[in-house]
């Protein structure tokens, strides 16, 4: 591809998911490269720059003024291949034009700056964000650095998301600092090496790619090293043209900026459009006015979903169609519902006077009722008049290492019933469980706290037990359970569970107002017709998802493919600009016990608001604080029984592809 043609397809680069950040690996690259800039009308030679910067370390070293790294400076350069410098450039080494990881030389007394790595940005040119200390706090066990330094952090992901910084203006007046041991530092020794220069190395595809094959350390705390650090080879331009390339960083930065502000401006247009699409879908009141917006939704599938995600509210949409009778019409031979709800009432009746099912008397509680629109020909009925509750109705018998499976909240998710985390009680407090019901095919699993609201039927022969958060709904007579889960996951009715709910941090309710609710019930035949039709549109909703992820994957590709056309370095894409740690945690991050709402438990708390369970990835960057920092919390959270700790085995390092081959 081109150079004109790029330019063609710019903007398909620049949409695709990450191509914003491609774009701009793209910049730094050709910066370093020479072919950003116009040569200049005089033109220097960087090798006399090189010279006059050997001369001063010369001096330096004479004096006793340069931290050297002897074993480093004896290697010879390794140019990279395929890449081509401007006649007036040349190859050198950060070792052999500056200092690497200087020390600073002040009283005790006096005032630094402290740079722990949540102040080191990412952005390009971020703002730094550091403390005030006197030096004597911070000169040992630190990194030094000093106005005019370049920073880049090392550890893994710090290093792959890029943060570097050049340090101008420390808040004190000594212009030095310390922080993080987690940092590299250049220290330029001539005024021909300007640091702004040197920050766009440390960001382009040259320095980094290879950056991260040569990390070392254990998974998760992968450093990169300082030997490479120091020996990459550093194209070298002149000065003046030094300048121009920085300022034409910036200035290209700028734009990146704004057209990635317009995108975001874009998305949330297109947010807002979607859910007023699905809204006014939602709002029909009758099947021609949902057949008419369902028509004008299909129209611009392509315009209002456009990652995977967005297709959830598609998935929400659907439940509550059907449980607003959207989905379906009544059949002259259908039976009555209030038949069914009376055989229900009726089979109730027997199975308590027969003593199978105890009679428990019923709490006063305040119910809060939302009014859910159905057909005419539909009725309502409360839970507890067509399902038996069946639960421990007390705290959870104690967890042994083996012994009959218990389900938990975490095992119940929205519309399965998942096998992980596996823990187990005693086969004692099973049999003791086993004398208040016997769950059975086609029961519905719903959990009353954290995550609240949660459903799942039963699809293969239930052999555990249920801990304290789950209740077991089994139908007293023949309501299509598969439906009533369906209706249950309808934003109407989650709607129903919160507003009856109490607690702050994790929403809970209880059995009592739980019995109470009220749910749509229409007749017997029309109910499996319900199912049928839900199913056949969640099946559309996969594959417009399954189309989504395939779009994206090709679009991402397609811009690695274009960068790589212009700049000849492969860049790992990536879907979002947060590189997550190149570890993973075998199973999920998992919620045990909800902490106190006076507790400080971030991770725990980030849990209950996604059901209990999220990938040890998609965590850490809801945590949004360094790596380091996030594995503490886990470990500190996993000790107090907040999260549950992951399997054994719980960390793997991803191969890379060349190691994947």
């Amino acid at each position: 591809m081109n150079t004109q043609m790029f330019l063609r397809e710019f903007h398909h680069v620049a949409s695709a998911p990450g191509g914003m950040l491609q774009v701009r690996r793209m910049i730094y690259q050709l910066a370093v490269t020479g072919s950003l800039t116009p040569r200049g009308e005089r033109l220097e030679d960087a090798r006399a720059l090189l010279a006059e910067i050997d001369a001063t370390r010369q001096r330096l070293i004479r004096a006793k003024k340069y931290k050297r790294l002897l074993e480093l400076e004896s290697e010879a350069i390794r140019i990279p291949r395929g890449v081509e410098l401007p006649a007036n450039w040349c190859w050198t080494r950060l070792v052999d034009i500056g200092e690497i990881n200087p020390r600073n030389d002040a009283e005790n007394d006096e005032l630094a700056a402290f740079l722990p790595m949540r102040g080191v940005p990412q952005v390009h040119h971020g703002s730094v964000v550091s403390e005030t200390a006197k030096w004597v706090e911070i000169r040992k066990g630190y990194t030094h650095f000093a106005n005019g330094d370049v920073l880049l952090a090392k550890i893994t992901p710090c290093f792959e998301n890029g943060k570097a910084a050049v340090i101008t203006a420390l808040p004190v007046s000594s212009g030095i600092g310390a922080g993080t041991t987690e940092l590299l530092v250049f220290r330029p020794i001539h005024s021909g090496i300007l640091p702004g220069y040197v920050y766009l190395f440390l960001r382009c595809p040259l320095f980094t790619v290879e950056g991260e094959t040569n990390m070392t350390g254990t998974a998760g705390q992968k450093r990169l090293p300082t030997d490479y650090f120091a020996t990459r080879a550093f194209p070298l331009p002149p000065l003046e043209e030094q300048g121009r390339i920085v300022a034409k960083v910036d200035a290209l930065m700028a734009l990146c900026d704004t057209l990635e502000s317009q995108q975001q401006q874009r998305r949330t247009l297109q947010i807002v459009v979607r859910r007023s699409t699905l809204q006014t879908v939602g709002a029909a009141t009758s099947s021609h006015d949902l057949q008419t917006a369902w028509f004008r939704l299909a129209e611009n599938f392509g315009q209002i979903f456009r990652v995977p995600a967005d297709v959830e509210e598609l998935r929400r949409l659907v439940f509550d169609l059907a449980i607003h009778g959207l989905l379906s019409t009544r059949h002259d031979g259908d039976e009555a519902a209030e038949q069914l709800i009376d055989r229900s009432r009726a089979a109730k009746a027997i199975l308590l006077s027969s003593g199978e099912m105890k009679r428990k008397t019923a709490s006063s509680t305040d119910v809060i009722q939302i009014e859910i629109p159905n057909p005419e020909h539909w009725r309502k009925a409360r839970l507890d008049d067509v399902f038996q509750f069946i639960d421990y109705r007390g705290n959870t018998p104690p967890k042994t290492p083996s012994g009959v499976v218990l389900v938990t909240a975490k095992n119940v998710r929205p519309g399965k019933l998942a096998d992980q985390p596996i823990e187990y009680v005693s086969e004692a407090s099973y049999r003791e469980w086993m004398t208040r019901g016997f769950p059975r095919i086609g029961d519905i699993l719903i959990t009353t706290e954290a995550p609240l609201g949660n459903v799942a039927t039963i699809q293969r022969e239930p052999d555990f037990a249920l801990a304290q958060r789950v209740i077991d709904l089994q139908p007293v007579a023949d309501i299509d359970t598969q439906c009533a889960m369906y209706f249950m996951m309808s934003p109407s009715f989650q709607t129903l569970l919160e507003v009856n709910s109490t607690g702050m941090t994790a929403k809970g309710i209880k059995s009592a107002k739980l019995k109470q609710l009220l749910l749509p019930v229409p007749p017997k035949e029309e109910q499996a017709r319900i199912v049928t039709r839900i199913m056949e549109l969640l099946r559309i909703c996969d594959t417009l998802e399954s189309q989504l992820r395939h779009t994206n994957e090709m679009a991402s590709r397609f811009a690695t493919a274009a960068i790589f056309s212009i700049t000849g370095i492969s860049v790992q894409q990536e879907d979002e600009p947060l590189k997550v740690p190149k570890t993973e945690l075998i199973a999920p991050v998992l919620l045990r016990e909800a902490p106190d709402t006076n507790q400080q438990a971030p991770l725990a708390t980030i849990l209950i608001r996604h059901s209990g369970e999220l990938a040890a990835e998609q965590l850490w960057q809801r945590f949004g604080g360094e790596i380091e920092a996030f594995y503490a919390q886990l470990k500190a959270e996993v000790a107090h029984g907040w999260i549950q700790e992951p399997a054994v085995a719980k960390m793997r390092e991803i191969p890379s592809e060349q190691e994947a081959v």
